[in-house]
């Protein structure tokens, strides 16, 4: 069984990965996007105006369950240790 400080260390690694992943994804969005969207359009069959809309809306999704899911359970843990 996990004692608060386990869960605490381990939510706030999970928040750190993940926002890491995101700012990687993001850099690489951003960076790379005529490969990106040359790439997914073929593979999907997509417009890459359409692909811009899904590559925001799976970041801005993304983000939001980094926070529900990772940084708020770890402050709600800080905060009762």
């Amino acid at each position: 069984m996990f004692n608060i400080e386990q869960l605490t260390a381990f939510f706030g690694w999970c928040s750190v990965i993940n926002m890491g992943f995101l700012i990687a994804t993001t850099i690489l969005l951003i960076v790379l996007k005529d490969l990106i969207s040359t790439i997914h359009s073929r593979l999907m069959g997509l417009d890459k105006n359409k692909l811009q809309d899904l590559y925001m809306n799976y970041l801005a999704h993304y983000k939001i369950a980094i926070i529900m899911l990772n940084i708020t359970p770890y402050f709600a843990l800080k905060l009762m240790a």
